[in-house]
């Protein structure tokens, strides 16, 4: 049976009885009524569960006692958060309810999950995301509605003859570039809405639940090693949700890792693999899952195929940024290639932040934690791990390296144990050494979009199309802001966007 989460988004328009709702979800599946009622608040939207099933999907919803909770997505450690609230809830979201109703906005200090929340209590409407904002969640006020949703492309027009908030104040927020109005909560944080008695827009104040450490720990080598090695076992077991995932595996140490931890719980586990003509790592993949005895599948992609997911990409985690789009695109692609049913999905992505793995020629430890600390400051907005990535297809993926307790962790980690003996990100081959044959945990890093070539094919293509060389890079930021204007601010489906037409566009 699958357990995937009762809502994967959701879109809410909060005020009187007389407002119609208008919201538009891109996340496949069927849309479902939420509806309830709390603090004299009428609260209506649709949500949408990949599983298809009406009363599981309205697991997303809890309502009690005046309190109206919205969930998409999922909370781990729920036998501890169950014990703290003296509650046997049943759902994510009752869950979230019960504990909500003991700590109050709180409650989000103590949560370790992927999730966006909407609470209505008190008079107020608490926006709320997990502590890297894994899921995304935007929010538009006017004079008559408070207008949430996990995609900004459902808000990305201002309602007609509304008076709306465009001065980008928003206490707990950043304004939107491109919508009037529109803005995203803050990773790590929570945005409280209240009516103002002399505001026609509902005033609003910020309650920080995560920051990314600054301060680094010394830790002997051999603690070190062990720490890491039970924190990501705890965050992988906590994901699989009593089903076998599928795992992303390239071969390289991240994904590696983690096909090891969940061939220790069940076997087989299944790995899948993706690759273009240009450039593929099926050989690492291979031998990972040959050592591990998984059951293996090897996809390639057609080069030209692969950039036509660009518009999906840019639809899925509403970013414009090229280098991002790199990195996602080969995803994206795997992800609309799966074979159904819906399927629970984990990546190795991600590691690279908190362990420096992306600065490998980086040669002062110095230099290397300020990266790491700049790198963890900014992540915010990139939406990187946007559940609509896998989504679009009607999958659920997560990322164990951003689980909060791996992360706390990773982060706070002295930089010689993440750079040691010639090695990036030693601690975590370390903690794998026993597990993986020897090529694999020593394996130098390879990103996931130079595994698939893509980061050749984008620019080839440009200039296949006549792009000079030195303009290839403003080229593909001219790409990507034109396709975001069109599939996210103007709604234009993905599959309606002509890569083509695009390319040829930037010769001229």
């Amino acid at each position: 049976m699958s357990t995937l989460p009762s809502l994967i988004g959701f879109c809410v328009r909060i005020g009187t009885e007389d407002i119609p709702l208008a919201a538009h979800l891109a996340v496949a599946g069927p849309r479902l009524p939420l509806q309830a009622r709390a603090a004299g608040t009428v609260l209506s939207g649709t949500g949408v569960s990949p599983q298809g099933n009406g009363a599981e999907g309205r697991g997303g919803l809890a309502v009690d006692d005046g309190v109206a909770v919205v969930l998409a997505g999922e909370l781990y450690h729920r036998d501890a958060l169950a014990a703290a609230a003296a509650t046997s809830a049943c759902t994510d979201a009752e869950l979230l309810l019960a504990c909500y109703q003991c700590y109050g906005p709180a409650v989000f200090r103590i949560l370790n999950g992927r999730f966006a929340a909407l609470v209505l209590a008190a008079g107020q409407v608490v926006l709320a995301t997990d502590h890297a904002s894994s899921v995304p969640l935007y929010v538009r006020t006017t004079d008559r509605t408070v207008e949430v949703s996990t995609e900004a492309k459902a808000l990305a027009r201002p309602p007609d003859n509304a008076v709306v908030d465009g001065h980008g104040d928003l206490a707990g927020t950043v304004p939107v570039a491109g919508s009037p109005g529109l803005h995203r909560v803050r990773a790590g944080t929570v945005a409280l809405l209240e009516r103002s008695a002399t505001a026609r827009i509902p005033v609003a104040r910020a309650v920080r639940t995560w920051t990314p450490p600054v301060s680094r720990i010394m830790m002997e080598p051999d603690r070190a090693v062990a720490a890491v090695a039970d924190r990501l076992d705890i965050a992988v077991r906590t994901r699989l949700a009593g089903e076998a995932p599928t795992l992303v595996l390239s071969g390289g140490i991240d994904s590696s890792a983690l096909a090891a931890l969940v061939s220790a719980v069940q076997t087989p586990a299944r790995t899948v693999s993706m690759g273009t003509e240009v450039a593929d790592e099926f050989e690492a993949a291979r031998a990972v899952a040959s050592h591990l005895g998984t059951e293996h599948t090897e996809l390639t992609v057609p080069a030209r195929d692969l950039l036509r997911e660009l518009p999906f990409a840019v639809a899925a985690a509403e970013i414009h940024d090229p280098d991002v789009l790199e990195y996602l695109l080969p995803l994206v692609a795997l992800y609309r290639r799966l074979p159904g049913p819906s399927r629970r999905i984990l990546t190795g992505y991600g590691a690279d932040i908190p362990l420096g793995g992306m600065h490998r020629t980086v040669a002062s430890l110095a230099e290397l934690d300020e990266i790491i600390a700049d790198d963890m400051s900014t992540f915010d907005g990139l939406n990187e791990f946007s559940p609509v990535l896998s989504g679009v297809a009607g999958h659920w993926s997560s990322h164990p390296y951003w689980d909060r307790d791996v992360l706390d962790l990773l982060v706070a980690l002295e930089p010689g144990l993440k750079r040691r003996d010639g090695l990036d990100k030693w601690v975590l081959r370390a903690a794998m050494a026993d597990r993986l044959p020897m090529q694999t945990w020593q394996r130098r890093k390879l990103g996931i979009h130079e595994g698939s070539g893509l980061n050749s094919i984008w620019s080839q293509a440009l200039r296949e199309a006549g792009v000079p060389p030195d303009t290839v890079a403003s080229a593909k930021r001219t790409m990507a802001r034109q396709l975001y204007a069109s599939v996210v601010l103007s709604g234009t489906p993905a599959d309606q966007v002509d890569v083509d037409m695009l390319l040829m566009r930037e010769v001229g």
